[in-house]
């Protein structure tokens, strides 16, 4: 489809679409404006809704922005335009992490399928099957990382296994952290507005086996009150990284994420994140250190795929609430 009209209900699809991406505890930390006069979209960082405790670098923020710039940008293309990209385009105003001029284009999208996937696509807290992913998909999910800018290891049965061990002990501590469960609470109980955070379907169980360290959003102090079923014997892990960690990395990491998660909703697979051993800077270290295919880089996201319910929608804000027009 092409409409290369910018009219109210193109724009208001393109910032639905951005909208539609993840974030850490559904925080959604965005908030765009439209310069008609250059017509561009400018893409702020909603500091207001930022994990003060958990994302204390503000690095899960631009996570989340890159996911929703990588919407925005689909949606551009599939809309008939070019999307011209910058990141943090004024470092005079460092919570104006990206801008996107809608020029004119005449050429295919260059991601094919992705509009409609983005609509589809929600993290999955749910038992996958265990059915392997096929080597075709595993292959063309690394592409997609590397397209933009960041590449994706799948890490052998040993390395998983450290993955795992390594985001086991980041969730014990973040239940015992006062601050990062209070934080936590914040965002899966009232009050907070409807059109953020997770409701308790959308949380997911605990795995009654202990293999998957599933997020307890309530951080519980003692887990096993909570619900729980039997996950997968050996997960299909999926870990990206950078070769560097500065905002701009941490931007792109956010598109290649999303492209990655794009990319597997459009061949049917799941995918649920595990970001806690990232919020403590040992246990990331401890995740850059692993061998993986002998390229060292930054850990900037665990991914969990594979086969499996979809798992409930979680709220969006409106895009009245999160788009202003003018200068």
């Amino acid at each position: 489809m092409s409409l290369t009209t910018l009219d109210v209900p193109v724009l208001e699809k393109l910032v639905g679409a951005a909208v539609a991406a993840p974030s850490l505890h559904n925080t959604q930390p965005w908030r765009f404006r439209l310069d008609p006069e250059i017509r561009t979209v400018l893409i702020h960082a909603a500091t207001d809704r930022g994990l003060r405790h958990t994302d204390p670098t503000g690095r899960g923020v631009q996570l989340s922005v890159g996911c929703a710039l990588f919407n925005l940008r689909v949606a551009a293309a599939h809309f008939g335009w070019e999307p011209v990209t910058r990141l943090l385009p004024r470092p005079e105003q460092p919570d104006l992490l990206a801008s996107v001029r809608l020029a004119d284009s005449s050429r295919a999208s260059a991601a094919p399928g992705l509009y409609e996937a983005l609509w589809r696509r929600h993290s999955s807290r749910f038992p996958f099957s265990g059915r392997p992913l096929p080597l075709g998909l595993l292959t063309e999910l690394t592409e997609a990382a590397h397209t933009e800018g960041a590449w994706l290891q799948f890490p052998d049965p040993r390395e998983a296994g450290q993955v795992l061990r390594t985001t086991w002990v980041a969730e014990d501590r973040n239940r015992m952290d006062a601050d990062r469960a209070t934080e936590s609470r914040r965002w899966t109980s009232a009050p907070h507005p409807a059109s953020l955070g997770l409701t308790a379907a959308a949380q997911g169980p605990q795995d009654a086996l202990d293999r998957v360290p599933m997020r307890d959003f309530g951080a519980h102090r003692h887990p096993v009150v909570l619900p729980a079923r039997p996950y997968e014997t050996q997960p299909a892990l999926a870990v990206l990284r950078t070769a560097h960690d500065r905002r701009t990395d941490w931007l792109r990491a956010g598109q290649a994420l999303e492209r990655v998660l794009l990319v597997a909703t459009a061949h049917g697979v799941r995918s649920s994140l595990l970001h806690q051993a990232l919020e403590w800077a040992d246990l990331r270290g401890r995740l850059d250190r692993l061998p993986g295919d002998g390229r060292r880089g930054h850990t900037q996201m665990v991914i969990r795929l594979g086969y499996g319910p979809e798992g409930p929608v979680t709220p969006r804000r409106g895009v009245q609430e999160v788009l202003t027009t003018g200068v």
